[in-house]
């Protein structure tokens, strides 16, 4: 039903057509079951002939538009699940998609809409022998009443018995899914951390072994279940459909008086009707797979709903600010375990046009938590931001984020220069491209890259091309100079920090290279989520 519901939702109209046509469809099936019965009992059929040239023709007419309708309605149900998923997680608060894992969200935008994607295609069969089936039964009741009453009874003991194993299987097809988002958490430590498990042995070992290998056959065993537990519904439908046949042969006649010519319809008619049902049942597996698939995108839907945020972008930043205030703003990190919170703040802070301010501090002091609810990433959790007195909140933190600028230390470069409007962009960036000494080894056009196959270093230095063409009045770098050579830190600290300061630009600088906080306006030292000191360098 929720594969209906998610069709439903793409266009109603289109489905109440798709499924009127599959009627007639499956009518026309039907009635061309009853001609060909009749046909057999008569001894003239040419008066039968065209009426038989005309039922074909509808039935494939109005079969091939219910597909052709579906198959588009599927399709476009897809295109609009993916794009509403994709824009779910960017109005998503960070800390919220952060809690949620890259590999649950990986897992639901690659395996959870590619299922739906290779399975919804069966809808439309499915629902054309739904249809031949339900007129084949209404042929069966209007043949007689009496064998169709015994049939259904039969039919609803073999569908009870048919249930009791599919809802078995479903079952261990929901619990392999849930696996697999453990088994994309593995695939994603495989390729983020190969060096480091190239390098032990031991740990390589370890994680094949207790992790990986675990997982995965977690995987297989639950997905083997459920599929053995398909075969056999499957197996046991076929059984019981010749159960039915053999009982309007052999047993019926016993029973009660039936007529040959009826008694050859029934079984010309269920014979026939084996097809759509072998059909059904051996697409079931892949449609209960697109249900686990779809519950799995809903809830994933319902998590993002739940802290979606209010993207409004019709203010325009302003270039002319003259104070940015954090006041007595906190938040808090939650760990795993209760008492591993780690709190930052209360922090008081205020940052004006033309400062270089440098954010020192040990590893886990709060540094890069700091970065992110300066930038607006992360909510406080109490005190107050004001950018010029005006109070951010909700209702204008997209507007806010876009005064910054911003390389993260986990930084993500893209191979367009997407969302910068300007004439001359490719002869900017080719400028930009010197100064970073990067003319060599990339070249624009169009405002694509044309690669980003670089070291770590050269990709920092093609990312400060992206925030120096995007010319917002607040920068932030965050242990950007770390995988740099001397040469080009000198060059970042001593020009181009000082160039950005020059054209009344506020930088924020992460660092931990003391031999260039001489050159800061303020150096901000943090200790445990609090300010050791906030002082100008001397």
């Amino acid at each position: 039903m929720n594969l209906i519901w998610l069709l439903l939702q793409a266009s109603w109209v289109n489905v109440a057509i798709a499924v009127l046509t599959g009627l007639i469809s499956g009518g026309c099936s039907a009635r061309l079951i009853a001609l060909i019965n009749s046909a057999v009992n008569e001894q003239s059929t040419n008066n039968l002939l065209w009426y038989f040239v005309g039922l074909a023709v509808v039935a494939l007419l109005t079969s091939v538009i219910s597909q052709v309708l579906l198959i588009s309605l599927a399709q476009e149900a897809v295109y609009h699940l993916r794009l509403r998923l994709s824009r779910g997680i960017l109005s998503s608060p960070l800390r919220h998609l952060e809690e949620l894992g890259a590999s649950r969200l990986l897992a639901t935008l690659t395996e959870d809409v590619q299922t739906l994607s290779n399975t919804i295609f069966v809808i439309p069969f499915v629902c054309i022998d739904v249809a031949i089936i339900a007129g084949c039964l209404i042929y069966l009741g209007w043949l007689s009443g009496v064998v169709f009453l015994i049939v259904i009874v039969f039919l609803g003991i073999a569908i009870a018995s048919t249930q009791f194993l599919l809802t078995r299987a479903r079952k261990f097809l929901s619990l392999a899914r849930e696996e697999q988002d453990r088994l994309f958490k593995h695939f994603r430590a495989i390729t983020d951390g190969v060096k480091e498990l190239k390098l032990h042995a031991l740990r390589r070992q370890a994680f094949l072994s207790d992790e990986l290998q675990i997982s995965a056959a977690t995987s297989r065993d639950h997905n083997l279940t459920a599929f053995k537990t398909f075969a056999i519904a499957t197996g046991w439908g076929n059984l019981l459909f010749f159960t039915i046949v053999g009982l309007l042969i052999f047993a019926l006649p016993q029973l009660t008086t039936v007529s040959p010519a009826i008694l050859s319809a029934y079984i010309l008619t269920i014979t026939y009707l084996l097809v759509p049902f072998q059909n059904i049942l051996e697409r079931l597996p892949a449609l209960f797979r697109a249900n686990v698939a779809l519950q799995k995108v809903e809830r994933m839907k319902l998590a993002l709903a739940s802290q979606k945020e209010t993207n409004n972008t019709t203010e325009i930043s302003t270039t002319n600010w003259n104070k940015l205030e954090l006041d007595q703003v906190t938040h808090t990190y939650r760990g795993e375990q209760e008492d591993s919170n780690f709190v930052l703040g209360e922090l008081s802070l205020t940052l004006y046009p033309g400062q270089l301010v440098f954010i020192v501090g040990g590893n886990g002091s709060g540094k890069s938590t700091l970065a992110k609810i300066i930038t607006g990433l992360y909510v406080p959790e109490s005190g107050k931001i004001r950018l010029d007195n005006k109070l951010i909140n909700e209702e204008n933190l997209e507007w806010y984020r876009q005064h910054f600028s911003a390389i993260f230390s986990d930084f993500f470069l893209f191979e367009r220069l997407l969302g910068i409007e300007n004439a001359s962009l490719d002869q900017q960036a080719q400028e930009y491209l010197q100064k970073l000494h990067l003319n060599t080894k990339v070249q624009v056009k169009d405002g694509l890259l044309s690669t980003t196959a670089l070291s770590q270093g050269q990709r920092k230095r093609l990312a400060l091309l992206t925030v120096f063409l995007e010319d917002r009045p607040i920068y932030l770098f965050d242990e950007w100079a770390s995988d740099q050579d001397p040469y080009f830190r000198d060059i970042f600290y001593k020009e181009l920090l000082l160039n950005l300061k020059k054209r009344n630009k506020t930088i924020l600088v992460i660092s931990h290279d003391d031999r260039y906080f001489h050159l800061a306006d303020r150096v901000i030292k943090l200790d445990y989520g609090k300010v050791e000191y906030d002082s100008s360098y001397a």
